[in-house]
């Protein structure tokens, strides 16, 4: 079940990204949901072989050199998926910043269980830890138990 909401989530994050960004082009939400499952696939299949091929750039760039496969896997995506289009390298490569990003503030947000909000404080005050603000007050939703 978390498996499918992360897709879905991911999914939803490809179809604003695309929206917001010039060069990148998603034609539809079903199309969006493919790339999120093959960008998932690629990075559980291609991304730990390229990874381990280029140890030694990854050093000497001190693991810069990660964000350019993050790029050539959103480029494979382009290549295999029909409906999704990126237009330049530079393009993937935001693309993929813009993209990992969100998705881990989205899914730091969300916790681990996000439709179950027993645990509405605890996950109130991680945040609070996450983002750096121990000293502030962030108001916390009364959710009904």
């Amino acid at each position: 079940m978390k498996l499918l909401i992360r897709i879905f989530v991911s999914a939803i994050l490809v179809m604003l990204i695309s929206y917001l960004m010039t060069g990148v082009t998603v034609d539809s939400f079903t199309t969006s949901l493919i790339v999120a499952i093959v960008l998932g696939l690629l990075n559980l299949i291609v991304k730990p072989v390229l990874i381990l091929f280029t140890i030694p750039v990854t050093i000497l760039t001190l693991g810069l050199f990660l964000l350019v496969i993050n790029a050539v896997i959103i480029l494979l995506c382009d290549n295999l998926v029909d409906g999704f289009s990126v237009n330049s390298f530079w393009t993937a490569l935001f693309f993929s910043i813009v993209l990992t990003i969100s998705e881990s503030i989205v899914f730091k947000l969300t916790d681990n269980d996000w439709y179950f909000p027993r645990n509405s404080a605890l996950k109130y005050n991680s945040l609070k830890t996450w983002l750096g603000c121990k000293n502030f007050i962030i108001l916390q939703p009364n959710f009904i138990m």
